[in-house]
C-alpha cells in the first residue's frame, strides 16, 4: 500500500505565461489524482500538494520537466490521505500576497535584493559570532508563531502577509536596522521577499534561513534554537519535530497550554485560533 506524502516548494523566476503555467499544472495534478494549492505569477511559483507517494514522485518528476523549475527544492513531509479537501491552481500578482508586486524583481537566479542565506549550520554561526546581538524576525502571521519559534524572536503583530509592509514603513522596527536580522518562515517563501522589503528599508544586515523552519527541523529537531511546534497548511494543521517538543500556546478559551491550531469559531470557519481540543470539542457542542 502506498505512503500518502505532502511536497511544499516555490520558485521565484520570470514567468513571461503564468496562464499557462496554471493550466499546465492543473492538468498534471488532475491525471495523478493530487489535491493542494499552487500559485502562479509572473513571478514564479508556490505550492503545496498531497497525495499518493507515487503519484506525489511524478508529480516532481513532471514539474522538473520545466526548465526554471529544474532545481527546485522539495520539502517532503508524511501526510494523511486527504489532506486538501480539494485542488486549487490559481494566478495571482504575487505568489505570497505582500501587496507589493511592484516592488519585487526577479531574475533566473531568485529575488534580486534579498536577504543573504544561512543553511541552518550557518545559524548557529552568526549566533556563536554575534551572541545576542542577534535578532530573529519571525515572517509568518502571529496565530502561527504563537505554538512555536525561535527563542527569543521578534514576532510583529500581523494578522495578514499584506499586513508587513504598513508595519515595516510605520518605523515600528527601526530600532533593529543596524542588527544581524535573521528571518524565518515556514519553508523560506515569505522570508524570499520580507528580506528583500527589509534592506529597501534600510535593515542594514538581513539574512533569510535558507529552506525556513523545515529544513532547520529537519536538521536540528528539537535539540537547536527552535521551540514549540510548525503550524502547517494541510488537515494536519501543525507538525512536532520531536516527542519533546515544547507546548508553547495557550487555549484562547481556558488558557490552557495546548499546541492545537483550529478553524474557529468552527471547522467551517475562516479564522485560526489557539485552542485546545477540549473547548473546541465543547464549543461544538454548544453550537449543536
Amino acid at each position: 500500500m502506498s505512503t500518502p506524502k505532502i511536497v511544499l516548494f516555490y520558485v521565484f523566476t520570470p514567468l513571461p505565461d503564468p496562464e499557462a503555467i496554471r493550466l499546465w499544472q492543473l492538468a498534471v495534478c488532475e491525471s495523478l489524482d493530487l489535491r493542494g494549492r499552487i500559485i502562479v505569477s509572473p513571478h514564479g511559483i508556490n505550492g503545496t500538494v498531497g497525495g499518493e507517494l507515487d503519484s506525489v514522485k511524478r508529480y516532481v518528476r513532471r514539474l522538473r520537466e520545466y526548465p526554471a523549475f529544474r532545481d527546485v527544492d522539495i520539502k517532503w513531509s508524511e501526510g494523511l490521505g486527504d489532506d486538501f479537501p480539494k485542488l486549487v491552481v490559481r494566478v495571482r500578482p504575487e505568489i505570497v500576497t505582500f501587496g507589493a508586486p511592484d516592488e519585487l524583481d526577479v531574475d533566473v537566479n531568485g529575488v534580486v535584493g534579498g536577504g543573504e542565506r544561512l543553511d541552518p549550520d550557518g545559524v548557529h554561526r552568526l549566533v556563536a559570532e554575534r551572541g545576542d546581538d542577534v535578532v530573529f524576525f519571525d515572517g509568518r502571521n502571529r496565530i502561527e508563531a504563537e505554538i512555536g519559534r525561535f527563542a527569543g524572536a521578534v514576532v510583529p503583530e500581523v494578522g495578514a502577509t499584506r499586513d508587513f509592509v504598513p508595519l515595516l514603513d510605520s518605523g515600528a522596527f527601526d530600532h533593529l536596522k543596524d542588527r544581524p536580522v535573521v528571518t524565518y518562515c515556514t519553508g523560506g517563501v515569505r522570508c524570499e521577499v520580507l528580506s528583500m522589503l527589509m534592506r529597501k528599508r534600510g535593515f542594514s544586515e538581513v539574512y533569510q534561513l535558507d529552506g525556513g523552519i523545515v529544513r532547520y527541523g529537519e536538521q536540528f529537531g528539537d535539540d537547536g534554537l527552535w521551540e514549540g511546534s510548525l503550524y502547517v497548511f494541510d488537515k494536519r494543521m501543525t507538525v512536532d519535530f520531536s516527542d519533546d517538543a515544547a507546548v508553547l500556546g495557550r487555549c484562547g478559551e481556558c488558557g490552557r497550554p495546548t499546541s492545537n491550531v483550529d478553524n474557529y469559531p468552527d471547522r467551517q470557519g475562516r479564522e485560526l485560533a489557539v485552542i485546545c481540543p477540549d473547548c473546541f470539542d465543547g464549543l461544538a457542542d454548544t453550537r449543536g
